[in-house]
């Protein structure tokens, strides 16, 4: 068994209070866990509007699967988001 993490700093210019970024990690966040089945959560730079750092986490059998996962779910944090991705890191543990 490999557990498979994905980290996303993503940019959003347009956000300019905690409360409008907050909705914006909600609702990212609860789409993930509901569409993939894997731990979401905002994990760095809380207090910082335009910046957020989503951490993905998954229990995956091997690592063809881990990867086949992390594209999966980078389409999809792109195709649902209008924050830009500034980076993405992947680890298979």
């Amino acid at each position: 068994m490999k557990i498979a993490t994905i980290t996303f700093r993503l940019r959003a210019p347009w956000v300019h209070s905690l409360k409008e970024k907050r909705m914006i990690v909600k609702s990212l966040v609860a789409k993930l866990q509901n569409k993939f089945h894997v731990s979401a959560a905002e994990i760095d730079e809380q207090d910082v509007h335009q910046i957020i750092v989503i951490g993905v986490a998954s229990i995956v059998p091997h690592n063809a699967m881990a990867d086949s996962l992390m594209d999966e779910i980078s389409e999809f944090v792109e195709s649902n988001t209008e924050a830009e991705i500034v980076e993405e890191v992947r680890e298979v543990i």
